[in-house]
């Protein structure tokens, strides 16, 4: 207002305005990404908080100065915000149904990192996959198999599907090794050597006692299962541990004549009456 009469200036948005402020928010972004890892580098080495909690504050420091380098970038090349009013609307529209899955997976990382149902470390079950938790990004989570392939599985498969987390609350974890030994072999030798193979392994933890169970009669064998607990470090691959348990009990199991049964079958002849032979020639008779 200009002695009480509305004053209206007009402001024209020409090439080259679009071209600087492009230019403006290049640079813009640019910087704040740099400055993003630097905060992310000071917040976990000067305040010593969890991997996941600097990812966080990275994500809203981007976040944040992106929207204040595109404002910055308007107001220098002097386009009001107006201009884009129209437009606005019809872009949201079309990027609410073109970028509907990478706003969902967006969201699903910043739920991810606040609520942590999954931290870097973990071993995951999702969608048949199994592995270590790499990196919790913005848009999905690097997820390391045990034979070295790296998979990047969506931040909503996390949120939406059927998740194992076996080390929500704690690195411990029961695991079991099943065999079968022949029938008349003594059971009570079988337990012994099966806890002295499990005790005999360094990764088994000792302060919570093995279980060995006598499961069943089975067709073929006497069948024992011992349960033991392991504490899975992120270095380590449990598979190891099962596979040297194994060996340890094989090793035992000979040195002692117990025989891990296998798949057999008995036939039994009656002797009661002879056995009818019959000598038919290829013409049909006998």
């Amino acid at each position: 207002m200009v002695e009480g009469q509305k004053v209206t200036i007009e402001r024209g948005v020409t090439v080259g305005k679009i071209l600087l402020a492009l230019l403006i928010l290049s640079l813009g972004i640019l910087l704040t990404v740099r400055l993003g890892r630097l905060m992310y580098r000071v917040t976990m080495r000067r305040f010593k908080v969890r991997e996941s909690i600097a990812a966080l504050v990275e994500k809203c420091f981007l976040i944040l100065f992106s929207v204040i380098a595109v404002v910055v970038a308007l107001t220098i090349v002097r386009i009001p915000l107006t201009v884009f009013a129209f437009l606005g609307g019809a872009l949201a529209i079309g990027a609410g149904f073109g970028a509907q899955n990478l706003i969902n997976n967006f969201i699903s990382g910043i739920i991810l990192l606040v609520e942590r149902p999954i931290k870097v470390g973990d071993l995951v079950d999702v969608d048949g996959v199994r592995g270590r938790v790499v990196r919790v990004g913005s848009r999905c989570c690097q997820v390391r198999r045990y034979d070295g392939i790296d998979l990047l599985i969506p931040n909503s498969a996390f949120l939406e599907k059927n998740v194992i987390n076996w080390t929500l609350t704690d690195p411990l974890l029961r695991f079991s090794v099943e065999v079968g030994v022949a029938y008349g072999s003594p059971v009570e030798q079988v337990r012994t050597l099966l806890e002295k193979a499990v005790a005999s392994h360094s990764r088994v933890l000792k302060s919570r006692p093995s279980i060995v169970l006598f499961e069943a009669f089975g067709d073929n064998a006497l069948q024992f299962s011992i349960y033991f607990w392991l504490t899975l470090n992120v270095q380590d691959d449990y598979r190891i541990t099962l596979s040297d348990i194994r060996f340890e009990i094989d090793r035992l199991f000979r040195e002692a004549g117990i025989t891990i049964a296998f798949p057999q079958r008995d036939v039994h002849l009656s002797s009661d009456a002879p056995l009818e032979v019959r000598i038919v020639d290829r013409a049909g008779g006998s």
